[in-house]
């Protein structure tokens, strides 16, 4: 077939398809409804147009401040913001004197402990639910298990001390 003779083809198919196309006269109701649906949305529009600028501020400055870094009370001026000689960093941004240089040390060490306790859970629960779908995968291939693995368990026994 020649780009002619398929131009052609597509022609009277568009005039064919264009004759069969009939509108149909829309009832009062149904304008109306689509009327007020488009009302609606022009005001909804409006209202964004009013209110999302300000929301977008807000966000970008909320977004900024977190990024912002601290500086603890007890910094001397400058941009390394170091702490002032005789004074070790605490807790939440304050500074203790040499005499609880101890203390602060174990309590350093026990906040260390805890974030990499934290930052190991969801390897630790991965492997949980590897070993969950494992045990799963077994047990539903209905093998004969040795009679070792088989003892009571504890949790259906009373606990007697």
């Amino acid at each position: 077939m020649t780009s002619n003779e398929s131009q052609q083809g597509l022609e009277t198919q568009i005039e064919i398809r264009g004759s069969e196309i009939e509108f149909q006269e829309a009832d009062p109701e149904e304008l109306e409804k689509l009327e007020m649906e488009v009302k609606e949305m022009a005001q909804k529009i409006l209202q964004y147009r009013a209110t999302l600028p300000d929301q977008l501020k807000d966000t970008l400055a909320s977004v900024l401040a977190a990024h912002r870094p601290v500086f603890p009370e007890g910094s001397e001026p400058g941009t390394s913001g170091d702490p002032k000689p005789g004074q070790v960093p605490y807790d939440n941004g304050t500074f203790l004197e040499d005499g609880d240089h101890a203390t602060s040390e174990k309590i350093q060490l026990l906040k260390a402990k805890l974030s990499d306790n934290a930052s190991a859970m969801p390897i630790v629960l991965k492997r949980m639910q590897e070993c969950i779908s494992q045990i799963d995968k077994l047990d539903s291939k209905n093998r004969i298990i040795h009679p070792a693995f088989k003892g009571k368990r504890l949790t259906d026994q009373a606990y007697i001390p």
